[in-house]
């Protein structure tokens, strides 16, 4: 028993003694001290939420269980559009059901005040304000598809640049992107989008394949098969885009000549029904007035 004490007062000296110099022993260098200083942040570790953000997800939210207590599940079609559209947030499909839900409503409350065929102006305006948000959505996605189209020959020729400078063709992407995100922040996007994705594991063709499924556009469709046809017969990257690059800026040339063709033809309707008319007034009136002065001369 005795040794057993000895021990027991022994081992508890030990672990004061150790708690006592723990402070000391354990204490971080002085290099440890300054990356502890510099990482630390004086912050508060949850952010201040705006009333404005409450009642914006609390719209949200209501939205999402109206939707889902109607059986309405996610429309692959319309998420597909919005991300055309360029609009990728995670809440821009219940923020563009809510306002295809709100809009016939508020076309409904404002023909309740028309007085004359009430009904039809009702029934007018929810229709107007259930298409309204489509035909919204279908002018921005067409929009946008121009911008890109018509920068993508800078993509190709600074692309172009990149790679005969010796970066790689992933290296070029991104330094195209930075270079683009000012002048054509559009196909910055998908260029960043690109990039993120080969970043996570996804093949290069298959990245790109996702641009041109995204934007439906031909010149992203031809810039695939030609990175298909470049790794299948091991054609350098620099030639195939320099040929590429020529073919798209002989295309952009084409379309403007045949814009340019084509303003003769349209040019027509505004001659015959507002210039020519105007013409025939200014050179025929004065005639028409001194024949009707004539004829009441003679008649008197």
């Amino acid at each position: 028993m005795d040794v057993l004490l000895y021990l027991a007062i022994t081992f508890t000296i030990f672990l004061a003694i150790a708690l006592l110099s723990a402070p000391v022993v354990l204490r971080p260098s002085p290099e440890a001290q300054r990356i502890l200083e510099v990482v630390t942040s004086n912050r508060a570790d949850r952010r201040t939420i705006r009333g404005k953000e409450l009642i914006t997800d609390g719209i949200l939210k209501a939205g999402r269980d109206l939707r889902a207590r109607l059986g309405m599940a996610e429309n692959v079609k319309l998420k597909k559009r919005l991300l055309e559209a360029g609009l990728r947030d995670k809440s821009t499909l219940d923020i563009f059901f809510a306002v295809q839900l709100a809009c016939p409503l508020l076309g409904c409350f404002a023909g309740s005040f028309i007085p004359d065929n009430t009904a039809f102006w009702v029934f007018a305006l929810a229709v107007v304000g259930y298409m309204a948000p489509d035909f919204w959505l279908t002018k921005k996605t067409s929009k946008r598809r121009h911008v890109i189209r018509r920068s993508i020959p800078d993509c190709l020729d600074l692309l172009v640049i990149c790679v005969d400078a010796g970066l790689g063709l992933d290296q070029a992407l991104i330094r195209v992107s930075s270079e683009l995100s000012v002048s054509h922040p559009e196909i910055n996007e998908e260029l960043n989008q690109v990039n993120l994705e080969q970043r996570a594991g996804k093949p290069r063709l298959e990245a790109w394949q996702g641009v041109a499924e995204r934007t439906q556009i031909e010149e992203f469709k031809a810039f695939v098969s030609m990175l298909v046809q470049t790794d299948k017969f091991g054609t350098p990257i620099l030639k195939a885009l320099s040929q590429f690059s020529e073919e798209i800026r002989m295309k952009r040339r084409q379309h403007a000549e045949e814009a340019a063709a084509k303003t003769k033809i349209k040019i027509i309707f505004p001659l015959v029904l507002c210039i020519f008319p105007c013409v025939f007034i200014v050179l025929l009136a004065p005639a028409i007035l001194s024949i009707m002065t004539g004829f009441k001369a003679m008649g008197h």
